[in-house]
């Protein structure tokens, strides 16, 4: 078996864990969780060190169980919040779970023989219990005290808007969550984010007191960039795994655009490259960081982790747009993918054509037609790429790619996609 414990250390991946959690994890295979919160349909690339975590726990030859939390997910978690989580409904709970369990299972082998993966909703025993039973058998094995002195309960108590009974409660149900699995799977192993451990160390003294037996609890780093942001965080919001919410080629993009003191970091936490080619790419990214052959590797390895080696191809294809000199010759698909975020109007051209200056004004990427004449004779304005170098010109259906598509740009930014109506 792969020594995971020490995998963890080298790639940095290991914040914390329980005395004795080493030799547990070298002694043989153990079976071990992570819990997912329903908070949204997607998980974010946040999530990802979690995930991969569970993943390199089966690949080591363990046994691993993801929890999408439908039970907790309807509490919601103060570990990490300033603020209470807004509720959510059952019915969106159920229909986030669906979208989770997919994503979960693009990383993690349900059909192994040895260690097949497990995904569990804990809405299945937690949704059932009676508060009677839960405070009699759960409750009473904590202390107001010491929950209290649990970091993520401590600050929202001390901060002005303080914690509910409702969050304050998370902390059990995770206890019991722990409970549960150790009965059902014999789950001796919990994972998490370092924000976690409050959580992870009240399930472990409630089996020990329960069931007299010692579980083991494992905690991650939580993932800043050097810069001090939250990580999956831009100025277009999280990124996403699902495709629909952050399409592949920004998605690839999200990881090409690392910064040099991150990339290898992030290689060791989010691929599964050994640690002969890490090293190489850490020092090709220290001799030549202008060619950011680190930064590529890692957009290539978790962008094929997620959406496929296909996507990574037709990523790259894209990227080339952004960078050819004319757009004439580019995919139409690639064209709308690359400019998925810039404005775009659709709109039929007339018989013969439109003059250059006055589609400028009418998708209002210039003010009037005086602005975009004076803008194309001082050379600011492109067609395809192409800057455009007669203020009289007319657009027609053979200016546009495919037959579909104008890109137009005024300066280096400003973009604007007209799509043709036949």
């Amino acid at each position: 078996m792969l020594d995971l414990y020490r995998e963890f250390e080298w790639r940095d991946m290991l914040y914390g864990g329980t005395e004795g959690v080493r030799d547990a994890l070298t002694a043989g295979p153990v079976t071990g969780y992570i819990g997912f919160d329903p908070t949204a349909s997607s998980l974010h690339v946040g999530s990802l060190l979690p995930v991969m975590a569970l993943a390199r726990l089966q690949r080591a030859g363990h046994s691993p169980i993801a929890i999408a939390g439908g039970g907790t997910g309807l509490i919601g978690d103060p570990s990490g919040k300033s603020q209470e989580r807004t509720l959510l409904s059952p019915e969106q709970v159920q229909q986030h779970l669906e979208g989770i369990k997919g994503q979960l299972a693009q990383f993690l082998d349900f059909d192994a023989r040895a260690n097949p993966a497990r995904i569990v909703n804990n809405a299945d025993w937690l949704a059932t219990i009676d508060l009677m039973s839960f405070l009699r058998d759960v409750g009473k094995h904590f202390t107001v005290n010491v929950m209290l002195a649990k970091e993520s309960i401590k600050r929202r108590v001390e901060s002005d808007d303080g914690i509910s009974f409702t969050e304050f409660s998370y902390l059990l149900l995770q206890a019991y969550d722990f409970l549960v699995l150790f009965d059902r799977y014999g789950c001796t192993l919990q994972m998490g984010g370092s924000d976690q451990w409050g959580n992870i160390t009240a399930g472990c003294d409630l089996v020990r007191k329960l069931r007299a037996a010692k579980v083991h609890g494992l905690v991650l780093p939580l993932v800043t960039t050097s810069a001090g942001v939250k990580f999956g965080k831009t100025e277009a919001g999280a990124v996403w795994l699902d495709p629909a919410r952050t399409s592949p080629f920004h998605f690839y993009q999200f990881w090409l655009n690392t910064d040099d003191r991150d990339v290898v970091r992030y290689l060791k936490f989010f691929t599964f490259l050994e640690r002969e080619t890490i090293d190489e790419l850490a020092r090709a990214a220290g001799e030549k960081p202008e060619a950011r052959e680190a930064q590529r590797a890692l957009a290539r390895e978790v962008t094929s982790l997620v959406h496929g080696a296909d996507q990574v191809a037709r990523a790259e294809r894209a990227a080339s747009v952004l960078f050819n000199e004319s757009l004439t010759s580019a995919a139409v698909d690639d064209v709308l993918m690359v400019l998925a975020d810039a404005p775009s109007t659709e709109m039929t051209l007339p018989d013969g054509g439109i003059p250059l200056v006055e589609l400028l004004a009418t998708v209002k990427l210039t003010t009037s037609r005086s602005e975009a004449t004076r803008l194309v004779k001082s050379g600011g304005v492109y067609v395809n790429n192409v800057r455009a170098r007669d203020e009289k010109a007319r657009l027609t259906i053979d200016d546009a790619i495919g037959g579909e598509v104008i890109v137009l740009r005024k300066g280096r930014k400003d973009q604007h996609v007209v799509r043709i109506r036949r």
